[in-house]
């Protein structure tokens, strides 16, 4: 009777597991999903410092939106960008096909943080997703901002091609693996450049900024103020502000993002 009792337990177990990776990832909507181990890598090198930083996800050949590690590459990072090293990109591609995996399985999730608390895409990252990945077949930009605010577009090329907004997920119905601090601090060490925060002058030259870059940034209460209008409101603003020409004097400086 104990011996029954314990086979039945063994099999809720199993049949729990099974419902928390359907759970995950239902049928006909498709879910990013990300193994604990792989989360908290991710979050560990978000908050190494306060700039972005980008990489590539990993998945298996049988499950191409679970996400099993994050891994970086050789990268300058300001507060508002990530531009990776072509050669270190091109070495990333080498070693992952010699480890015998697909394009499809390192090469189709773009990974990056936003030191912010906005994880929606700049036009920058708009620009590079569709410029670095509109080739493939499909793929993913995934963002995560602080307080683990996410943001994932799914994109397909073929055919009329689509793009989609995916849920986030971490599953842990999988066991988490070992952290391994050392490993990723050496990991960012190695891959990723700060560099500071510039700005356009009129004649389109990069000048370097001693000043804080946070001091570049708009208000949080205008911010706050723009998020809650409604998309008619925002837009009969941004209507304004490009009706007044003054505002955009080619004399004075922008922001070059």
């Amino acid at each position: 009777m104990i011996r029954k009792n314990a086979e039945t337990k063994e099999q809720m177990n199993a049949k729990s597991k099974q419902m928390l990776i359907r759970k995950a990832s239902k049928p006909g909507r498709p879910v990013l999903r990300f193994s604990p181990t792989a989360w908290a890598k991710l979050l560990y090198i978000r908050d190494k410092a306060d700039n972005e930083v980008g990489g590539f996800g990993i998945t298996e050949p049988e499950d191409l939106l679970f996400v099993t590690d994050f891994i970086t590459v050789k990268q300058k990072v300001t507060v508002v960008s990530v531009s990776f090293d072509d050669e270190a990109v091109a070495d990333f591609f080498d070693t992952q096909v010699d480890l015998g995996r697909k394009p499809e399985q390192f090469a189709r999730i773009w990974l990056h943080s936003h030191p912010g608390d906005s994880p929606e895409p700049s036009f920058t990252d708009e620009e590079t997703f569709q410029r670095v990945f509109g080739g493939c077949q499909w793929s993913i930009m995934f963002i995560i901002a602080e307080q683990d605010k996410t943001y994932a577009m799914l994109s397909f090329n073929v055919g009329p091609g689509a793009k989609v907004l995916i849920p986030v997920a971490v599953d842990y119905s999988y066991d988490f693996g070992p952290s391994d601090k050392k490993a990723w601090d050496d990991e960012y060490k190695a891959n990723v450049i700060v560099e500071k925060f510039s700005r356009c002058t009129d004649n389109k030259d990069l000048v370097t900024e001693d000043a804080d870059p946070d001091s570049f940034a708009l208000p949080y209460d205008l911010l706050d103020e723009f998020e809650e209008m409604s998309p008619a409101e925002r837009q009969f603003v941004l209507d304004e502000l490009a009706a007044k020409p003054e505002l955009w004097d080619q004399e004075s400086e922008v922001l070059c993002l």
